[in-house]
């Protein structure tokens, strides 16, 4: 029987490393022109919405095919599907219903840039936002690195207290609520900024040299969660897919700022092919905007391990 997996089962804590782990393979493929990953597909429905298509998967030993879909349609409830079929002998390898996927995937992509562009010995993080994003974030984070302590702002006291409890208590580390951005990010070697926000929270002025910051919310014209003078001070930028930030209908945060020909692939980085970090006083930054497909290469690995 074809294996269907629901959010309620990918709750255990080692999925993240899955992930992880899989995502790697997955940059690496894509390093070496083996990664399945065209741009999303959107079809819309006339004042109701769109159902967007991805497709991807990797090339080799052990080829692996799939898509997902998703809507964008007005409810209360959203939901995605994620099928996964093993290429050499179409096998359908399983199923994957609802949104956790998606945020375990965001999550380990950001793990995959703190892994690679951050100090080897950064202990703290400092993070903006309290929702879905910042949780996998932060979990993705401690999955790489051996982390004392972090920081929370947002701007619910009680979100942030609430969610400084279930980290505290998930992660096994010390979790504060801060009462300021600015405080959360003070002295802290990791900053993952996963708000909402259309306009910056922080600026260059409030991190240390030495540095590493993902940037997971806004990053259009229209709306950033980060001062372009971060881009500035950043001896390394870095993205999942310089493509997406170029195909996006509204221009990419960084366009026209002079620092938009300064992003690196994270595959090459990865790969060795791009330098990554080098001093260690150099302020390093990733621009998160989700490599499409990536999704079907860490459902595959979960499924497996499930």
């Amino acid at each position: 029987m074809t294996k269907i997996l629901k959010d309620e089962d990918l709750v255990g804590s080692g999925l993240m490393a899955v992930a992880i782990d899989a995502l790697e393979t997955a940059f690496l493929a894509r390093a070496g022109n083996r990664l399945i990953s065209p741009p999303r597909h959107h079809v819309s429905f006339p004042d109701r919405g769109d159902l967007v298509f991805t497709v991807g998967g990797i090339l080799g030993e052990k080829p692996l095919a799939g898509f997902r879909v998703y809507e964008t349609f007005d409810g209360v409830e959203h939901s995605q599907i994620v099928a996964v079929w093993s290429a050499d002998d179409a096998r359908l390898k399983g199923i994957v219903l609802g949104e956790r996927l998606g945020s375990l995937r965001t999550g380990a992509i950001g793990g995959l840039a703190i892994r690679h562009l951050s100090a080897p010995d950064a202990r703290t993080v400092g993070i903006l936002g309290s929702g879905a994003q910042a949780r996998t974030q932060l979990a993705a984070a401690a999955t790489v690195r051996k982390l004392d302590r972090a920081r929370v702002y947002s701007r619910d006291a009680k979100n942030r207290t609430a969610f400084a409890a279930e980290m505290q208590q998930a992660l096994g580390i010390e979790v504060e609520p801060a009462g300021s951005a600015s405080e959360a990010v003070d002295d802290a070697d990791i900053v993952i900024c996963a708000t909402t926000s259309q306009t910056p929270v922080i600026h260059a002025r409030d991190l240390k040299p030495g540095m590493h910051v993902n940037t997971v919310g806004p990053k259009t014209h229209q709306g950033y969660e980060l001062g372009l003078d971060i881009a500035d001070v950043a001896a390394v930028i870095a993205t999942d897919s310089p493509e997406q930030t170029r195909a996006n209908a509204s221009p990419f945060f960084l366009a026209g700022s002079g620092n938009e020909h300064r992003m690196a692939d994270l595959a090459d980085i990865i790969a060795g092919k791009v330098a990554g970090r080098g001093s260690p006083g150099d302020t390093t930054l990733f621009c998160s905007v989700v490599r499409a497909g990536t999704e079907v290469v860490v459902a595959s690995a979960i499924l497996d391990s499930l």
